[in-house]
């Protein structure tokens, strides 16, 4: 049973502290959405404290709903995200520091869902990306060399993702 389903299903104990971990994902969302848009960056002082608090709020919901299943998903997601986007950097891929950070944060909330949200979540941050960056080269808006802010992809298809895991 994915993450977000218990979270419906469950008791208030369980309830609890997985909609302050997506509520608090959800403003970090829009913060970081905002700094990234203007600034190019993700600071490690909006994106650090989520692994922390995120995971402690998973853990006390698997402690209540009595399943570890979703809080080992969370964390495998994390490293998975984390993994994939420091290679990425590593290899020259265009995405900087901030998002390998923040990739690691979405992993863990995509996984908490479950692997087919980690999967869409992190197709559809690529889609996105691309499909804007596609635009801005066709409008003129862009080159070849202009830098785009990831963040808000990365997020926005973890987004998605969560949505697609609750519609499941």
């Amino acid at each position: 049973m994915s993450g977000l389903r218990v979270m419906w299903e469950a008791a208030p104990l369980v309830v609890a502290p997985l909609a302050v971990a997506y509520a608090l994902f959800a403003a970090a969302t829009v913060a970081l959405t905002v700094v990234d848009l203007r600034r190019h960056r993700l600071p490690n002082a909006l994106v650090l404290p989520l692994y922390p608090l995120i995971l402690l709020l998973f853990a006390l919901a698997a402690l209540a709903a009595g399943d570890g299943a979703p809080l080992v998903t969370a964390l495998l997601g994390g490293g998975v995200l984390f993994l994939l986007y420091a290679t990425l950097r590593a290899m020259g891929g265009g995405v900087g520091g901030g998002d390998v950070k923040l990739a690691g944060v979405v992993g863990m909330v995509l996984g908490h869902a479950g692997w087919p949200a980690v999967l869409i979540g992190t197709a559809a941050a690529f889609v996105l990306g691309g499909a804007v960056a596609l635009f801005l080269l066709a409008t003129g808006r862009a080159t070849r060399t202009t830098r785009i802010a990831f963040g808000p992809y990365l997020l926005g298809g973890a987004w998605l993702a969560l949505a697609a895991s609750v519609a499941a």
